[in-house]
């Protein structure tokens, strides 16, 4: 039988673990520290400005966050921002840094049943030392076959680190959270892609899930990821 999938790159945030809750978090105490100079509503919208922004050149995580939320606070105060503030921002920032880890629902289990079975990536953007950590500190470093930790994802990542790691994009699948990051490029570079959603999205990251895709699957949680593939490898008419 030939088979229609021999590699699975799985997204790390919010796909294995939860991490736009402390995004979140951290945006509300960033919100309270400006409350006396902009409503919650217009510190978020400026914020997310400046993340778009900046991601060329402080790329993405919680640095990049940082820095973002600095030049937010320096822009909404008109450069009147307290030295105390900038200090909490630091300090918020750092918190982020040491959150603990919480894997979502079904993770484990299904990483160790398809372990063996498939080679399997782990390929995920981000601070380097913070993505470094969040693996370690889960516990399923030894379920992965390689890490890549890459400044952006795009269909030339996925063309790249499947022909690395797998036999090419063609017999691989992605695995994520985000369409934009992990769906619409993985697809594009002639992959599978299952779209595992979070409840918490980032909205740089929202876009339409592409539906008609011959390619596309979506998934309630990780723990159907198992069936899909089962589906998959399901022998044609021709073969059984």
């Amino acid at each position: 039988m030939t088979r229609a999938v021999t590699t699975i790159g799985f997204d790390a945030d919010d796909t294995l673990w939860h991490n736009e809750r402390f995004y979140r978090l951290t945006e509300e105490r960033f919100a309270a520290l400006l409350a006396e100079h902009a409503d919650p509503g217009d510190v978020s919208r400026r914020l997310l400005d400046a993340e778009k922004r900046n991601l060329g050149i402080y790329g993405f995580g919680i640095k990049g966050f940082t820095l973002s939320m600095i030049e937010t606070a320096v822009e909404i105060t008109e450069s009147r921002v307290p030295a105390s503030v900038i200090g909490q921002i630091l300090a918020v920032g750092r918190d982020m840094l040491a959150h603990p880890v919480e894997t979502l629902p079904h993770v484990r289990e299904t990483l160790e049943a398809l372990a063996g079975r498939y080679r399997m990536v782990m390929i995920t953007k981000g601070d380097l030392f913070d993505q470094e950590r969040k693996l370690a500190a889960s516990g399923l470093g030894e379920l992965f076959d390689a890490v890549e930790i890459v400044s952006d994802k795009n269909a030339a990542t996925y063309e790249r680190i499947f022909a690395r790691h797998g036999d090419g994009p063609a017999l691989s699948l992605m695995v994520g959270n985000s369409i934009r990051s992990d769906i619409l490029p993985a697809l594009a570079a002639g992959a599978w892609a299952v779209h595992a959603p979070h409840d918490l999205t980032w909205d740089y990251e929202l876009a339409a899930a592409p539906v008609a895709h011959p390619r596309f699957r979506e998934i309630a949680h990780l723990g159907e990821l198992p069936a899909i593939l089962d589906a998959l490898e399901a022998p044609t008419p021709s073969e059984s």
